[in-house]
C-alpha cells in the first residue's frame, strides 16, 4: 500500500471524506477506485459509488481475491441502500466465503449481514435467519449494533417480542460503544416501535389498538383470529394461509365481523365480489366459495347456513377476533415499505411484495394522487418515496411479516 492510499484510508476512517478524495481523486488504479467508491457512497452519490466499486473489483487480479471480495461486499451494501434487490445472492455468498478463508472475519460477517437485511426487505424470514452472522467480542461494535438491530427486526416480524427487546438492548450497548449517534437514534426508534399500536382488534362491533406484544398474546390465546395483516386464519399453533385466496379471505373476514351473529348473503356478496346488485349467478358463486372455505377451515371452525346467510361456528367455543391493520386500504404494504425513508424503484417494490410491476404501478398512482407518496426521476431512474407513517409501527404491514406456521 503506497503512502497516498494509506493516507486516504486513514482519512476515511476518521470521517474526513473530502480529505480522502484529495489523495486519490486523480488515480484510476483499483485501490484508489475502491477508496473513491467508498467516499462517494458516504457522500450519498450511490450510483457513482457502485460504478467505482465495480471497476475496482474488476481491476483486482486473481491473486488479489481479498481486495476484490471486499469491493463486492461494499458494492452490495450500496445496492442495498439503493433498494436494488434484484440479482443473485451467490456473488455475496462467494465473497463471504473468500473473506472467511483469508481471515477477514469482520467483512465476512458484514457480507452475511447484508444478505440477511436483503432477505428481510424481501420478506424471506427463513433466509434472513439463516444468513444472520454469529458475532464475537472481537468484531467492531458498529457491526455488532447493526447485527443486533437486524436480529431484533427478524424477531419482531415473527412476533417474538421478548427476544426482540433483548436484541435491542444489546444493540444500544454496542451503538454507544461505537460512539455513533445516528446508530443510537436508529436503535432508539426501533425500541419506540414496541410501544406504538401495530394493529387493531375488532370484535363484537368494538375496536381496540394493539401493540406488538399484545398481538403476540392474542395470537397465542387460542382465539380464532382472522388476521387481515397476514391474510389468514389462526387458532393457537394452527394456521390457514389465504393470501392467495382473496375471495375466501374476504368471506372469512365478513363472517368473523358478523360473529356471533350470521352474515347476510347480500353483505357477503358485496364484500367478496364487489357488487351491490347481486343476481342468481352471484348467489350460486357464493355457495361454491363458501363450500371451499368450509372445507379449508374445517380444522378451525364450521360454517352453518341459515335462511338469510351464513354463520361462523368456531370449535371449542373459541372467541372470534379480527386482527385488522393499523391503516385500511390495499396499499398498506406499499406505504410500509416506502416509509423506511429509502428511495425505491417500482421493480424493487414489486419484488418485495411478490406482485407484478403493473399492479404496483397502479397502486403507486393511486397513492400519489392521494398525496401519500411522491416520485423522483423519470423512466428507469424513477424512484418512490413516502414520509414515515406516524403514530404506529408498520411491522405487521410488511410483506411476509409473520411466520407461515
Amino acid at each position: 500500500m503506497d503512502s497516498l492510499i494509506a493516507a486516504a484510508a486513514r482519512a476515511l476512517a476518521t470521517g474526513d471524506i473530502l480529505g480522502a478524495l484529495k489523495h486519490v481523486a486523480l488515480r484510476d488504479d483499483p485501490p484508489a477506485l475502491a477508496l473513491r467508491g467508498i467516499a462517494m457512497a458516504r457522500l450519498g452519490e450511490l450510483a457513482r459509488a457502485r460504478e467505482l466499486l465495480r471497476r475496482a473489483a474488476r481491476g483486482f487480479g486473481a491473486h488479489e481475491e481479498l481486495a476484490r471480495s471486499r469491493c463486492v461486499v461494499a458494492e452490495a451494501e450500496v445496492a442495498l441502500a439503493q433498494r436494488d434487490l434484484g440479482g443473485s445472492p451467490r456473488t455475496l455468498v462467494a465473497a463471504s466465503a473468500a473473506l472467511d478463508a483469508r481471515g477477514d472475519r469482520a467483512n465476512a460477517a458484514q457480507a452475511r449481514l447484508i444478505a440477511a437485511r436483503r432477505a428481510l426487505l424481501l420478506g424471506r424470514l427463513a433466509d434472513a435467519a439463516a444468513a444472520l452472522p454469529q458475532l464475537d467480542a472481537q468484531m467492531p461494535p458498529a457491526l455488532h449494533a447493526v447485527a443486533e438491530l437486524t436480529a431484533a427486526e427478524l424477531a419482531l416480524r415473527s412476533l417474538r417480542t421478548a427476544e426482540a427487546e433483548a436484541a435491542l438492548a444489546r444493540a444500544m450497548v454496542a451503538a454507544e460503544h461505537a460512539g455513533l449517534p445516528a446508530l443510537q437514534a436508529e436503535v432508539a426508534e426501533a425500541r419506540a416501535a414496541l410501544e406504538r399500536p401495530a394493529a387493531r382488534r375488532v370484535a363484537a362491533g368494538t375496536e381496540q389498538p394493539l401493540r406488538l406484544g399484545e398481538v403476540a398474546a392474542l395470537r397465542g390465546s387460542g382465539a380464532l383470529v382472522v388476521d387481515a395483516c397476514r391474510h389468514g386464519l389462526g387458532a393457537g399453533d394452527a394456521w390457514l394461509p389465504l393470501a392467495r385466496r382473496p375471495i375466501l379471505f374476504q368471506l372469512a373476514r365478513t363472517l368473523a365481523e358478523a360473529w356471533p351473529d350470521e352474515a347476510r348473503r347480500e353483505a357477503l356478496i358485496a364484500q367478496a365480489f364487489r357488487t351491490r346488485h347481486p343476481d342468481e349467478t352471484h348467489r350460486a358463486r357464493l355457495r361454491v366459495e363458501i363450500g371451499r372455505l368450509r372445507a379449508l377451515a374445517a380444522p378451525l371452525a364450521g360454517i352453518d347456513a341459515s335462511a338469510r346467510g351464513f354463520q361462523l361456528r368456531p370449535h371449542d367455543a373459541r372467541e372470534v377476533v379480527v386482527l385488522a391493520p393499523p391503516v385500511d386500504g390495499e396499499q398498506g404494504a406499499l406505504q410500509a415499505l416506502l416509509s423506511d425513508g429509502a428511495a425505491w424503484s417500482t421493480s424493487a417494490l414489486a419484488l418485495a411484495m411478490g406482485a407484478s410491476q403493473r399492479s404496483v404501478q397502479r397502486a403507486l398512482a393511486e397513492l400519489q394522487q392521494a398525496g401519500r407518496v411522491r416520485s423522483t426521476g423519470r423512466a428507469r431512474s424513477q424512484r418512490w418515496l413516502a414520509p414515515p407513517l406516524a403514530g404506529f409501527t408498520t411491522i405487521l404491514l410488511l410483506p411476509a411479516s409473520l411466520p407461515s406456521d
